[in-house]
């Protein structure tokens, strides 16, 4: 009973420590490739003529295939701060640009006013999309994931910090165990066993 306490209360300082084998990982540190994917939808999207398209069309836009949508449907999905999809989720745009009102006509690539647009038939409405972001408003967006990146990784770094002083806290507690039980072996496997759980 006296051994399984001990066990218990090394199990919850552990757990108020932050060590959790269910520990959630960010989209931003999950591979290599996220920050330049990111970056690059970003920079697409921003400019492309129609602010709002399929998967495999971001796809073919981003890279030159449409054969990734899935792979570009998974960061639009994980990366809501930048892309939003539309109510029946098939298609996606940048937040920032959705907000602008939809008059600009993508052929002449100008801005309409509302009474001109009123006035198209539906098929010229197709052709009227939400104008696309200048520079500036693209360089804040790449700013922004760059930082949310940089966050994420000194998040990690500051995480690890308590896994060498707490290997040190359990040998010894381990070793006064040792010293005044002489039970080794058994009490190794209960708080290796309390630290995985």
């Amino acid at each position: 009973m006296k051994k399984k306490l001990k066990v218990n209360m090394l199990s919850r300082l552990i757990h108020r420590l932050g060590v959790s084998k269910n520990r959630i990982t960010t989209p931003y540190i999950k591979n290599n490739r996220r920050l330049p994917d990111v970056i690059a939808a970003i920079q697409v999207m921003g400019t492309y003529k129609f602010y709002k398209a399929d998967f495999s069309t971001w796809s073919d836009r981003i890279e030159g295939s449409n054969k990734n949508d899935l792979y570009w449907k998974n960061i639009f999905e994980q990366h809501p701060e930048f892309f939003r999809m539309d109510s029946k989720k098939e298609k996606v745009s940048l937040v920032w640009r959705r907000n602008y009102q939809k008059l600009y006509d993508v052929d002449r690539e100008e801005i309409i006013t509302k009474e001109d647009y009123k006035k198209l038939d539906e098929k010229s409405k197709e052709r009227i999309s939400r104008m696309p972001l200048n520079n500036s408003d693209i360089s804040t967006l790449i700013e922004t994931a760059i930082n949310l990146h940089s966050r994420e990784i000194e998040y990690k770094r500051e995480k690890r910090w308590w896994k060498t002083p707490l290997i040190g806290f359990i040998g010894v507690i381990i070793g006064a165990e040792i010293k005044a039980t002489g039970e080794y072996l058994p009490k190794l496997i209960e708080i290796l066993e309390a630290i995985i759980k």
